[in-house]
Protein backbone atom coordinates (compact mmCIF):
# COMPACT_ATOMS: atom_id res chain seq x y z
CA UNK A 1 0.00 0.00 0.00
CA UNK A 2 1.19 3.16 -0.91
CA UNK A 3 2.41 5.57 2.59
CA UNK A 4 1.25 9.08 2.89
CA UNK A 5 2.96 10.96 5.78
CA UNK A 6 2.07 13.63 7.60
CA UNK A 7 4.66 15.97 8.15
CA UNK A 8 2.93 19.36 10.02
CA UNK A 9 -0.54 20.64 10.70
CA UNK A 10 -0.66 24.10 10.90
CA UNK A 11 -3.34 26.22 12.29
CA UNK A 12 -4.21 29.44 9.49
CA UNK A 13 -7.25 30.81 10.68
CA UNK A 14 -9.71 29.58 13.38
CA UNK A 15 -13.46 30.18 12.84
CA UNK A 16 -16.17 30.20 14.39
CA UNK A 17 -17.39 26.41 12.76
CA UNK A 18 -14.50 25.48 11.43
CA UNK A 19 -10.65 25.78 11.58
CA UNK A 20 -8.48 25.99 8.80
CA UNK A 21 -5.34 24.21 8.27
CA UNK A 22 -2.43 24.15 6.01
CA UNK A 23 -0.93 20.34 6.10
CA UNK A 24 2.86 19.57 4.96
CA UNK A 25 2.47 15.99 3.29
CA UNK A 26 4.90 13.89 1.78
CA UNK A 27 3.44 11.65 -1.14
CA UNK A 28 4.63 8.50 -1.87
CA UNK A 29 7.07 8.84 -4.54
CA UNK A 30 9.20 11.13 -1.75
CA UNK A 31 7.40 14.88 -3.09
CA UNK A 32 6.15 17.24 -0.36
CA UNK A 33 2.91 18.67 -0.86
CA UNK A 34 0.81 21.48 0.87
CA UNK A 35 -2.79 20.52 1.61
CA UNK A 36 -6.09 22.47 2.91
CA UNK A 37 -7.77 20.80 6.02
CA UNK A 38 -10.83 21.79 7.71
CA UNK A 39 -11.69 20.75 10.91
CA UNK A 40 -15.29 20.64 11.58
CA UNK A 41 -16.41 19.36 15.05
CA UNK A 42 -19.32 17.28 13.27
CA UNK A 43 -22.89 17.80 13.26
CA UNK A 44 -26.54 16.18 13.66
CA UNK A 45 -29.36 16.03 11.27
CA UNK A 46 -32.98 14.55 11.49
CA UNK A 47 -35.52 13.84 8.97
CA UNK A 48 -39.15 14.34 10.79
CA UNK A 49 -41.78 12.64 9.91
CA UNK A 50 -45.40 13.15 10.56
CA UNK A 51 -48.48 10.98 11.14
CA UNK A 52 -49.13 11.13 7.74
CA UNK A 53 -45.66 10.04 6.17
CA UNK A 54 -44.45 13.73 5.20
CA UNK A 55 -41.16 14.97 5.61
CA UNK A 56 -40.98 17.95 7.81
CA UNK A 57 -38.23 20.37 6.00
CA UNK A 58 -36.97 23.64 6.42
CA UNK A 59 -36.59 26.70 4.36
CA UNK A 60 -33.55 29.10 5.57
CA UNK A 61 -31.01 31.91 4.07
CA UNK A 62 -27.61 30.17 3.29
CA UNK A 63 -25.04 32.74 2.92
CA UNK A 64 -22.34 30.73 0.55
CA UNK A 65 -25.06 30.19 -1.40
CA UNK A 66 -26.37 33.76 -1.62
CA UNK A 67 -30.13 32.26 -1.36
CA UNK A 68 -33.03 30.23 0.28
CA UNK A 69 -32.49 26.60 0.35
CA UNK A 70 -34.97 23.54 1.59
CA UNK A 71 -33.39 21.38 3.75
CA UNK A 72 -33.47 18.97 7.19
CA UNK A 73 -33.32 20.31 10.29
CA UNK A 74 -29.50 20.01 11.07
CA UNK A 75 -26.99 22.04 13.45
CA UNK A 76 -23.40 21.43 14.91
CA UNK A 77 -22.26 19.53 17.75
CA UNK A 78 -21.83 21.42 20.85
CA UNK A 79 -18.53 20.00 21.68
CA UNK A 80 -17.04 17.08 19.61
CA UNK A 81 -18.26 14.56 22.69
CA UNK A 82 -21.80 15.57 22.70
CA UNK A 83 -24.06 12.53 21.42
CA UNK A 84 -25.39 13.08 17.95
CA UNK A 85 -28.55 11.68 18.63
CA UNK A 86 -28.71 14.18 21.76
CA UNK A 87 -28.05 17.29 19.08
CA UNK A 88 -30.34 15.59 16.55
CA UNK A 89 -33.49 16.06 19.15
CA UNK A 90 -31.96 19.47 20.12
CA UNK A 91 -32.31 21.07 16.23
CA UNK A 92 -35.39 19.34 15.20
CA UNK A 93 -37.14 21.24 18.53
CA UNK A 94 -34.93 24.08 17.67
CA UNK A 95 -35.54 24.73 14.09
CA UNK A 96 -39.18 23.26 13.73
CA UNK A 97 -40.95 22.96 17.59
CA UNK A 98 -41.10 19.39 16.88
CA UNK A 99 -40.33 17.32 19.60
CA UNK A 100 -40.04 13.02 18.87
CA UNK A 101 -41.06 10.17 20.60
CA UNK A 102 -38.29 7.86 18.34
CA UNK A 103 -35.19 8.58 16.88
CA UNK A 104 -33.38 6.41 15.10
CA UNK A 105 -30.29 6.38 13.02
CA UNK A 106 -30.25 6.49 9.44
CA UNK A 107 -27.15 7.06 7.64
CA UNK A 108 -23.81 8.74 8.65
CA UNK A 109 -22.49 10.95 6.05
CA UNK A 110 -19.16 12.72 4.97
CA UNK A 111 -19.77 15.97 3.32
CA UNK A 112 -16.53 16.91 1.61
CA UNK A 113 -13.58 14.18 2.12
CA UNK A 114 -11.32 15.64 0.07
CA UNK A 115 -10.31 18.51 2.28
CA UNK A 116 -12.94 18.34 5.56
CA UNK A 117 -13.24 16.11 8.30
CA UNK A 118 -17.12 17.00 8.72
CA UNK A 119 -19.05 14.02 9.07
CA UNK A 120 -23.11 14.27 9.92
CA UNK A 121 -25.16 11.66 11.53
CA UNK A 122 -28.56 11.53 10.28
CA UNK A 123 -31.56 10.54 12.12
CA UNK A 124 -35.32 9.88 11.40
CA UNK A 125 -37.50 11.19 13.79
CA UNK A 126 -41.57 9.70 14.34
CA UNK A 127 -44.20 9.63 16.91
CA UNK A 128 -43.62 14.37 16.61
CA UNK A 129 -45.75 16.42 18.85
CA UNK A 130 -45.96 20.06 17.83
CA UNK A 131 -44.79 22.94 19.93
CA UNK A 132 -42.67 26.38 19.41
CA UNK A 133 -39.24 27.35 17.44
CA UNK A 134 -36.28 28.11 20.09
CA UNK A 135 -34.40 30.09 16.98
CA UNK A 136 -30.71 31.61 17.50
CA UNK A 137 -31.34 35.67 16.71
CA UNK A 138 -29.53 35.36 13.50
CA UNK A 139 -32.09 32.28 12.53
CA UNK A 140 -34.96 32.84 9.87
CA UNK A 141 -36.66 29.67 9.57
CA UNK A 142 -39.42 28.48 8.12
CA UNK A 143 -41.23 25.00 8.27
CA UNK A 144 -43.44 23.04 5.80
CA UNK A 145 -44.61 19.16 5.43
CA UNK A 146 -43.65 17.31 1.89
CA UNK A 147 -44.69 14.10 0.35
CA UNK A 148 -41.71 11.75 -0.08
CA UNK A 149 -42.44 11.95 -3.62
CA UNK A 150 -42.19 15.93 -4.18
CA UNK A 151 -39.41 15.91 -2.17
CA UNK A 152 -37.26 13.55 -4.47
CA UNK A 153 -38.46 15.52 -7.65
CA UNK A 154 -36.71 18.71 -5.94
CA UNK A 155 -33.60 16.99 -5.61
CA UNK A 156 -33.84 15.68 -9.06
CA UNK A 157 -34.78 18.68 -10.77
CA UNK A 158 -31.97 20.21 -8.54
CA UNK A 159 -34.05 22.47 -6.33
CA UNK A 160 -32.76 20.59 -3.93
CA UNK A 161 -28.81 20.48 -3.90
CA UNK A 162 -27.87 20.08 0.08
CA UNK A 163 -25.93 16.93 0.65
CA UNK A 164 -27.21 15.97 3.62
CA UNK A 165 -31.06 16.73 2.68
CA UNK A 166 -30.28 14.78 -0.43
CA UNK A 167 -28.78 12.07 0.97
CA UNK A 168 -31.36 12.00 3.77
CA UNK A 169 -34.18 11.73 0.99
CA UNK A 170 -32.87 9.10 -1.27
CA UNK A 171 -31.75 6.92 2.01
CA UNK A 172 -35.20 7.16 3.39
CA UNK A 173 -36.85 6.63 0.39
CA UNK A 174 -34.80 3.42 0.00
CA UNK A 175 -35.51 2.20 3.71
CA UNK A 176 -38.68 3.06 4.57
CA UNK A 177 -40.64 3.17 1.33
Amino acid sequence: MEEFKRLSRDLVQKGAIIDYYQDTIQVPNGNIVKWDFIKHNGAAAVVPVDDRGRLIMVRQYRNALDRYTIEIPAGGLNGADEPTKDAAARELTEETGYTARKLELLLTIRTTVAFCNEKIDIYVATGLTPGRQHLDEDEYVTVKAYDLEELIQKVLTGEIQDAKTVSAILAYKEKYR
